[in-house]
């Protein structure tokens, strides 16, 4: 027997109608270079059906891919609806990305047009000659002083809007299956690979992002999206933020801690979300800014030190509400809101719970699983495993088949490469990637644990532990600190705070001090630049643990 409900697509054009029906007076604010364009979701709805017409005149093909090159901001946000309500694919580039890897990417996507931000043509245009599919460049003019080039490829977005005449009546995805976007992976390892998302996962992504125990989205917030709309779709918000009716306020260019803080302050933000870098760059300026309006502080793309949310906590009040997940999983798969267990306590306790990555989402199933011997390990806090996700927003496969499926399951299931333990209420403890742990005398010692532990200390700002080689134990830890400014340490201080707080066997085999962690293209901690840093490390004296 099969139900008898109406059977309509989970698809992004029901997310551009609501928010063009409902939210037409709600406020899309944007930061530029000179300083801030405010407009009403109504008149940037006539702009994102002027958008949908360019692309038919510039002969995007049906399902052509979109590229943007491009800041957070209200007219990148356009591109997000434009381009998957006329059934095209928006690409995001990612800004950070070494030249070889953008080239790459735009060449095996096959992108037709870029988007550009005129600040980000310096960027971008010495490549242009490597992009085998692009025909079109459009310049979107963010007010930055830089040359325009005098190319027939070349075109200015507010001419080609001013010239379109609006798409009328309602977008129409039939198959929800169809792509709607895709991302690609920082590419750590080999070639970055494609992830594409569907219609179908991001809708109902973007509703895991309204529920309570989510980052609970309504019309009456006001939303910062620090996390870049290049990295996994900003972690869903814009979307999110459309089908919520919720006021959005997006940084553009100027990414400095003190011009977040500012927006914050000046707009009365109330949910922001952003990489743990960010806001350790800014846990200085706190004083100095109004955030009482601030309730959530989305912080993922990796483990938030327990130190660092818990400073935030002290200073407004507000911890960090950790979530967990990766370009695969479109990001969200875990988020740590307390739970009614939780009420009963210590603050300490809470603390502890607070640095977790939280239970999985509704809609998505993990496991736990030994990554030698494949066999599923308990939920009871003490055995670790490396986490494996499914569920209707987890990718199935990458982009024409790239990495041969090594990263899936027979099963189906996302090898994720993070290694956890998961406690009996399936709260997530994130220990190390899988190639991050540190096999010292054939025990794991977990990177991720041990850097956070490093990062509690006063004087400390950033740090990074990684392998280093050794003849007796194959394997042990360095550490790489960076110092909090006008603050000194030592090697024998750092191992000193540590020695009561991890095993003795974890305690580092040497400190190095370092002026800043490499970050990767997303801010997260680039250790294979660590490695290839200090991979032939000897440790000059050993420390006397």
């Amino acid at each position: 027997m099969l139900g008898l409900m109406q059977d309509r697509p989970l698809a992004l054009p029901h997310v551009f109608h609501r928010a063009e029906q409902y939210f037409g007076h709600k406020s899309i604010i944007t930061a530029t270079a000179t300083g801030e364009s405010a407009m009403p979701i109504s008149q940037w709805a006539q702009r994102v059906r002027r958008l949908a017409t360019v692309l038919d005149t510039l002969g995007i093909s049906a399902d052509g891919r979109v590229g943007t090159f491009c800041w957070n901001t209200g007219r990148h946000l356009e591109l997000y609806l434009a381009a998957p309500c006329t059934k095209r694919v928006l690409h995001t580039l990612n800004i950070r990305l070494f030249p070889e890897q953008l080239v790459y990417i735009a060449n095996h996507a096959e992108d037709e047009v870029v988007f550009v931000d005129r600040s980000l043509l310096p960027l971008l245009w010495p490549l242009v000659d490597k992009l085998d599919t692009v025909r079109h460049y459009v310049v979107i003019d963010d007010g930055a002083d830089v040359a325009i080039p005098d190319d027939p490829r070349v075109h200015d977005y507010e001419e080609l809007l001013a010239a379109a005449e609006p798409f009328e009546g309602r977008f129409v995805v039939e198959d929800e299956n169809t792509a709607a976007a895709m991302c690609y992976t920082s590419g750590t390892t080999g070639n970055p690979k494609g992830v594409v998302y569907s219609h179908r996962s991001a809708v109902l992504h973007s509703l895991i992002s309204l529920i309570a125990d989510g980052a609970a989205l309504s019309e009456r917030d006001v939303v910062l999206p620090v996390v870049p709309m290049f990295h996994a779709n900003a972690w869903g918000l814009p979307y999110g933020c459309l089908m919520a009716g919720s006021t959005i306020v997006f940084p553009g260019p100027n990414m400095t801690p003190q011009a977040i803080l500012s927006l914050l302050e000046k707009h009365k933000v109330t949910i922001t979300g952003g990489v743990p870098t960010i806001w350790m760059g800014a846990l200085p300026l706190l004083a100095d800014h109004d955030l009482s309006a601030l309730r959530t502080i989305l912080c993922g793309g990796s483990a938030v030190p327990k130190s660092l949310s818990e400073s935030y906590r002290e200073a407004i009040g507000v911890p960090m509400l950790h979530a967990w997940g990766m370009t695969e999983t479109s990001p969200i798969a875990t988020m740590s809101t307390a739970r009614s267990h939780h009420d009963s306590m210590s603050e300490a306790e809470r603390a502890d719970v607070r640095a977790r990555q939280g239970q999985a989402v509704p809609l998505v199933d993990l496991r736990l699983v030994d990554p030698g011997s494949g066999e599923a390990q308990p939920w009871d806090d003490t055995a670790t495993g490396e986490i494996q996700a499914a569920g209707p927003w987890i990718a199935a496969e990458y982009y024409r088949g790239e990495g041969g499926g090594a990263q899936f399951t027979s099963d189906g299931w996302l090898r994720t490469g993070d290694v956890a333990s998961i406690d009996s209420t399936g709260f997530v403890r994130l220990v190390d990637r899988t190639k991050d742990l540190i096999k010292s005398g054939g025990e794991w010692i977990g990177s991720v644990e041990l850097e956070n532990e490093i990062m509690a200390h006063p004087k400390v700002a950033e740090a990074a532990v990684i392998a280093i080689p050794h003849e007796k134990w194959v394997e042990r830890p360095l550490a790489c600190v960076v110092v909090a400014p006008g603050e000194t340490l030592t090697a024998d201080e750092v191992i000193e705070f540590l020695r009561p707080r991890v095993a003795k066997w974890w305690l580092p085999d040497a400190v190095e001090f370092i002026e800043e962690v490499p970050k990767t293209s997303v801010g997260k901690f680039s250790k294979k630049t660590l490695r290839e840093k200090f991979g032939g490390y000897q440790v000059a004296g050993p420390i006397e643990h």
